[in-house]
């Protein structure tokens, strides 16, 4: 007997999750009704474009290394970038892609042992009822014990605080997706919970990435997580014309939909964002900077 199609035709991910999470209606406007984007994220416009600019060209720099372009190469091309001074506190500067680049040479995942497997810019697919959940990957790392690390490249200019990253979507769908759809990366066989680890390393403080270890009981409850919020969702969207706003307006500053929802026309600026450690990584987020990572490859 055939089924009935599911409520949203959607896949799934951790963008889109903490997007429902953050604010039901913002949700719904970007990936229920494809609503265009009425206003920019942050200001100055040219600032913040400098900004998505400088780490997307980061992620392909590190890419490109991981896919075996030599390092020389590629430190000239870093350090060709040029110095922006909207985007350093003082000069003379060193510009913040060539940190980057620098900095990546000398930790973990470019010192990697050979024998480990890399998988850079890994896309994977798990269930999630009727819909399909996606992570894409920005470094799996297989080590020969059979440890399993998801590293994970961040920019911003403030390290955030280990709590708020335990409860992004991220930290939750990364290594469920890895757990339930590794057979694929790995060619059949996929890592038990305990054997994975996600990782946060951060640009501008590589020698303080943050580790987060997994195992079964964290697995299965992330599984009744994620589907408590696919059932919300389709809980909206049979009851409700427009799905609920946030409480929290101060995330309205930074939302290309607040003047849809009448909670401002004006961007929040760019340094108000990054004045909270705990709010720095959300630029990416408010941004959409995973968007535009994707596009770039």
């Amino acid at each position: 007997m055939p089924t009935s199609p599911p409520p949203l035709d959607l896949v799934l991910s951790q963008g889109s999750l903490q997007d429902f999470v953050d604010c039901p209606r913002r949700f719904q406007l970007r990936y229920v009704l494809g609503q265009p984007w009425p206003a920019e994220a942050a200001a100055p416009a040219l600032q913040t474009e400098r900004f998505l600019r400088q780490a997307e060209r980061f992620h392909r720099l590190v890419h490109q290394h991981l896919l075996g372009v030599p390092a020389d190469l590629l430190t000239r091309a870093a350090s060709a970038e040029p110095v922006e001074a909207e985007l350093v506190e003082a000069e003379p500067a060193e510009a913040p892609l060539a940190r980057w680049w620098r900095h990546y040479l000398a930790s973990e995942p470019a010192a990697a042992p050979p024998a480990a497997r890399r998988y850079p810019e890994a896309v994977l697919s798990a269930a999630l009822g009727d819909y399909l959940l996606m992570a894409r990957y920005d470094l799996v790392l297989a080590y020969p014990d059979g440890r399993t690390a998801i590293f994970d490249w961040k920019t911003a200019q403030r390290r955030p605080r280990r709590a708020w990253l335990a409860q992004r979507l991220q930290t939750v769908v990364y290594p469920y997706v890895l757990v339930e759809a590794g057979e694929g990366l790995f060619g059949g066989r996929a890592p038990a919970p305990e054997q994975v680890e996600m990782v946060y390393w951060f640009a501008e403080f590589p020698l303080a990435p943050e580790r987060f270890a997994y195992s079964a009981e964290q697995h299965a409850q992330n599984g009744r997580y994620l589907r408590s919020l696919v059932a919300e969702m389709e809980r909206l969207a049979e009851a409700a014309e427009v799905w609920p706003l946030t409480d929290d307006a101060q995330r309205c500053r930074f939302c290309v939909y607040r003047s849809l929802c009448d909670r401002g026309r004006t961007a929040g600026r760019l340094e108000e964002l990054e004045m909270a450690a705990e709010e720095a990584d959300e630029l990416e987020i408010a941004l959409d900077f995973e968007q535009v990572a994707e596009i770039a490859y």
